[in-house]
């Protein structure tokens, strides 16, 4: 659903060596519980079956809801942040962030546990300006993958930290509201890349400004603040691959060498090609720009895909559970997992 400036394959060589955290080791093996692709699904079916979880909308609130109980369920502590902001016609947005955490109890990594950020958005576009039939253009969209597929890899990861409570990270999981309002294509003007990802937008000034708080108090605590993170867009269509997006080569390029190796560790490089993909305007460009956290995009790209590059039910009434792939939710999940154990 998102991220809307266009994807230009292979544009802009920026730098992909730095340093930082986290180090990928070149001799990682698999670690950690198996991620179950079946239990994703049916997180996936579980969201679309309140329908397009359009803002303002009933569907949209009941799902909120439904998330917030589930990561409840699996053990993580949960704030709603809620928000009315403006789209970009002015229509104004009750907006809702879910912002859910889970902390390892494992002794051995006491003191030494970094603090990961993993997020998705969970609202549902409300045109599908993108569909090849111009009759659909004004219907909204089901967001089987765009949308709702981030959101049922975090909550299989909510499951299994759960479960398997032997994690080597503490990590925070945020949905994103608000995301898929931006601008249409059948709009009388663009309204610029603002439009989208406001949920992301007001998280991050948010946190900014408690960051900027605890310092003038001197200091916050390890669980203010963040390593890294991770943005999980789109990842479960039928034969994604997720090249390298522009924008986490840029500001977060250890993350992103990091991501890639964990990937490679399980099995599936051939899913996460180290080659340079497009340039996307998603939830992790503010992350990055205002909360100041280094964070990647994992996000499909097409590159032979006239519809999109995005794939070819974007934006579209084709973006339902007919078109998820338990395979990319596979791969997606378990090389997460990875890094969290």
């Amino acid at each position: 659903m998102t991220r809307h400036l266009l994807a230009s394959l292979c544009a802009l060589c920026l730098l992909a060596c730095g340093g930082g955290k986290p180090v990928a080791r070149q001799d990682e093996q698999p670690t950690g519980p198996d991620f179950s692709a079946d239990s994703a699904l049916a997180f996936c079916q579980a969201q679309c079956d309140f329908g397009p979880r359009v803002m303002n909308s009933a569907a949209h609130d009941r799902c909120a809801a439904w998330i917030a109980d589930a990561f409840g369920r699996y053990g993580c502590e949960v704030q709603l942040q809620h928000a009315t902001l403006s789209g970009y016609d002015g229509t104004p947005l009750r907006a809702t962030n879910i912002i859910a955490t889970r902390r390892s109890t494992d002794a051995a990594a006491a003191g030494a546990r970094p603090h990961l950020l993993v997020c998705a958005h969970y609202d549902s576009r409300p045109w599908a300006d993108n569909d090849p039939d111009p009759a659909n253009h004004r219907s909204p969209v089901m967001a089987a993958n765009d949308g709702a597929s981030g959101v049922a890899v975090m909550l299989e990861l909510a499951r299994l930290l759960q479960q398997a409570d032997s994690a080597r990270a503490d990590v925070t999981f945020v949905c994103f509201d608000a995301e898929d309002w931006g601008t249409p294509q059948w709009a009388d003007s663009d309204g610029g890349t603002d439009t989208w990802a406001l949920g992301a937008q007001h998280w991050a000034r948010t946190y900014a400004a408690a960051a900027d708080s605890a310092a003038a108090n001197g200091g916050g605590t390890p669980a203010d603040s963040f390593d890294y993170g991770i943005l999980l867009d789109m990842v479960g269509g039928q034969g994604a691959t997720f090249y390298q997006e522009v924008h986490s080569l840029h500001y977060a390029p250890a993350v992103v060498r990091r991501v890639w190796q964990a990937a490679a560790a399980v099995g599936y490089s051939g899913m996460f090609p180290t080659e340079q993909g497009g340039m996307v305007t998603d939830d992790h460009v503010p992350v990055n720009q205002l909360a100041g956290i280094p964070c990647i995009d994992i996000v499909p790209c097409y590159p032979d895909c006239e519809a999109s590059s995005f794939g070819p039910t974007w934006h579209t009434v084709s973006d339902d559970m007919q078109h998820l792939d338990k395979t990319t939710l596979k791969a997606v999940g378990q090389t997460l997992v990875q890094l969290i154990y």
